[in-house]
C-alpha cells in the first residue's frame, strides 16, 4: 500500500468502518452509476431542502461509501469498482445539489467533505489544469484534451458532518487540484460535464495564464477520474 493510501486507509478506518462493513452487503456499485447519454446528467440540479430527509442522508452516506471503497484495492478487485475522487448525486440519478470529494492534493493533503448547496462566489482570472487531463465516473470513452479551470476559487457551501449528520453553513477557499475537483463536481449539478470544456479544435491548447499542476514526487496524482469523479 503506498503512503498515499496508507494515509486514507487509517482516516477511513476511524470515522467510516461501519459504512465499509454495510458496504460488503448493500453498496453502490459502479453499474449504479449513470453514464453519458442518460438526459439526467443534462438537467440542472435542485437545492436541498433542510434539515435532511433520511433519502437526502442516505444519497451523502452512499456517495461518500462509493469513494471510500474504491481506495481499498480487495473491494475494487471484488466488485470491480471504478475508483474517484469526487461523486455527485446526478450521478446516480438524484438531482439534488450534493456532491462529495475524498482526495489527497498536489502536496498530500487530506480533503474529504460533503458538499451541499454549494455557489462559487468568487474566482481567479488564473488558470490551472491537470496535464493527464480529467475524466469522469459517468464517462466511459477515452476523451483527449485540456481543461482549463480557475486555480483559485471562494465558494459558500452547506457541509455535512459525517460523524453527527449535522449541516452547517461555512465560506471556504481552494486552490489548484482540489479547487478543479470541486469545479468539475460543481458542473455535474448544471448538467455540464468536462467534455463540453475542451476546445474541440483545439484540444491541447494552452492559455497563457494557465499553469500545470504539478504534484509532489511521493504523491502520485489521483488520476481524476480517476481516479474518476
Amino acid at each position: 500500500m503506498t503512503p498515499f493510501l496508507l494515509v486514507l486507509y487509517l482516516h477511513i478506518n476511524i470515522i467510516c468502518s461501519k459504512i465499509i462493513i454495510r458496504g460488503i452487503c448493500k453498496m453502490l456499485l459502479y453499474k449504479d452509476i449513470i453514464k453519458e447519454g442518460d438526459s439526467r446528467l443534462r438537467e440542472k440540479c435542485d437545492p436541498v431542502s433542510f434539515p435532511l430527509t433520511n433519502d437526502d442522508i442516505k444519497v451523502i452516506e452512499d456517495l461518500n461509501e462509493y469513494l471510500i471503497n474504491g481506495y481499498d484495492d480487495k473491494i475494487v478487485d471484488e466488485y470491480d469498482l471504478r475508483p474517484g475522487v469526487g461523486i455527485a448525486a446526478p450521478q446516480i440519478g438524484v438531482l439534488k445539489q450534493i456532491f462529495l470529494i475524498l482526495s489527497t492534493d498536489e502536496k498530500g493533503n487530506l480533503h474529504h467533505y460533503a458538499f451541499l448547496n454549494p455557489k462559487i462566489i468568487s474566482h481567479s482570472e488564473e488558470k490551472a489544469f491537470i496535464p493527464s487531463g480529467e475524466g469522469c465516473l459517468s464517462v466511459e470513452r477515452e476523451v483527449e484534451g485540456l481543461i482549463h479551470r480557475s486555480k483559485r476559487i471562494t465558494a459558500s457551501v452547506f457541509l455535512y458532518d459525517f460523524n453527527t449528520k449535522k449541516v452547517t453553513k461555512e465560506q471556504i477557499k481552494l486552490k489548484d487540484y482540489i479547487a478543479i475537483v470541486f469545479q468539475h463536481e460543481f458542473d455535474h449539478l448544471n448538467g455540464v460535464l468536462f467534455v463540453d470544456r475542451i476546445d474541440k479544435t483545439n484540444p491541447y491548447f494552452i492559455p497563457e495564464n494557465s499553469k500545470p499542476i504539478v504534484f509532489d514526487a511521493n504523491n502520485l496524482e489521483g488520476d481524476y477520474e480517476e481516479k474518476g469523479n
